[in-house]
């Protein structure tokens, strides 16, 4: 059977991986080297000559490693186990997920160019974009992507890429994929499609499917899936992958540890089954603050109640692990929350094994104006959870008492 034609519950175990040819281990070893010899001076000059191709894939032959920054062998097997999950010709592990964001998107654009971007972004996103992007001659224009159109109007002669989030952090707002696919692909210029998938993973939502032409995630978040390394990815075409490992990620040097690259290889053999159960536990839980007296609002793409529902039925096959929701009593309220939960872990991030709860007007968007922090939605009684595998009744039993 062809790889590709594989369930996703096989190819996360299998794609990129296989026995060791040195020792037989079923398991992928860890490359911990910094440098690879040559066989031959013919070899050397083959291996540097790959680097001035206009795509490549390294399939195991002789001499094709150089030195770590340029690849490794734990960091091919990553990278060939995510491209297969998301359907894409190509993957590229980076040290981070902003890496991989700020290596995409460097990739697309250069001085002079224009970039659209969804107002609803990762805060290190809208920071790259506000404020480092167009100090190096790139022009940002943000939209409420929700609206397609909004995206179509922002569009110049010089934009060549366009970047979305969906589900968009912290507020859980859904972008059309395919009709923004579809305004960019009707353009002259054709500029790029960018997508963060890190919300929804590649269990719960195919972007390069509905038209995307780059995939990016924070590997440490699901990916990962344990809260132990900090991993990013990009995916997409095999040509551009080729250009963002050796133009930017090789000249910026935002590459993966070959262990933190084992450490997310090892992470997502289990994520569709931790995926199912954060799907499953999110929504008892967003149903539950549905009733309570204490919540005004509940965000969660699995609820009736959540604007984009019909949207998120039509382009996502499960609505992810996060909740946010709205407290009545404002600042005081979220922090009060924050200090009597007992199994909930207060902490940033997400993606984690354990239920993550955080406050962000008191915390992460606490340095923003109020008035922009509330044009922006996270308003004073917000909270951000992310649901985790624990039982969902102990962890409803646990926002109970601290309500």
């Amino acid at each position: 059977m062809a790889q590709s034609s594989r369930n996703l519950f096989t190819q996360v175990i299998h794609a990129g991986e296989s026995p060791d040819p040195s020792t037989g281990a079923v398991a992928p070893p860890i490359h911990q080297a910094t440098t690879f010899s040559f066989s031959t001076a013919d070899a050397a000059a083959a291996a540097f000559e790959r680097y001035t191709q206009p795509a490549i894939d390294w399939t195991g032959e002789a001499d094709p490693y150089v030195y770590t920054r340029w690849g490794n062998p734990t960091q091919t097997a990553l990278e060939r186990k995510v491209a297969a999950l998301e359907g894409g010709e190509a993957a590229l592990a980076t040290a981070s997920g902003m890496a991989a964001i700020s290596t995409a998107v460097l990739t697309a654009v250069q001085a002079g160019d224009h970039l659209v971007a969804a107002q609803s972004v990762y805060s290190g996103t809208y920071e790259l974009f506000h404020r480092k992007l167009p100090a190096l001659g790139i022009e940002v224009t943000f939209v409420d992507a929700t609206q397609a159109e909004n995206v179509r109007q922002a569009l110049r002669p010089n934009t060549r890429a366009v970047y979305i989030e969906t589900p968009g952090n912290p507020l859980l707002d859904l972008i059309d994929i395919a009709a923004v696919v579809g305004i960019a692909r009707s353009q002259t210029s054709r500029p790029l499609v960018i997508a963060d998938n890190t919300f929804a993973t590649p269990v719960n939502q195919r972007p390069l499917e509905l038209g995307v032409d780059v995939v990016v995630h924070s590997a440490t978040k699901y990916l990962v899936g344990h809260g132990d390394a900090i991993a990013g990815v990009l995916i997409g075409p095999a040509e551009f992958a080729h250009r963002a490992r050796t133009g930017m990620l090789r000249d910026f040097g935002g590459i993966i540890s070959p262990f933190n690259a084992w450490l997310a290889l090892r992470g997502m053999l289990t994520l569709p089954l931790r995926v199912e159960r954060h799907n499953a536990n999110a929504l008892q839980v967003a149903r539950w603050l549905e009733q309570q007296p204490q919540v005004s609002l509940v965000r969660y793409p699995g609820l009736e109640s959540h604007p984009h529902h019909t949207l998120a039925r039509s382009q996502m096959s499960g609505f992810g692990g996060m909740v946010a929701f709205e407290l009545s009593g404002g600042v005081e309220a979220g922090k009060k929350l924050m200090d009597r939960v007992r199994l909930c872990t207060l902490a940033v991030s997400l993606g984690d094994v354990r239920t993550l709860i955080c406050h962000p007007a008191s915390t992460t968007h606490s340095y923003i104006p109020v008035e922009a922090r509330h044009a922006a939605g996270i308003t004073d009684g917000f909270v951000r959870l992310s649901v985790g595998l624990e039982d969902p009744g102990d962890i409803i039993s646990d926002l109970e008492q601290a309500l």
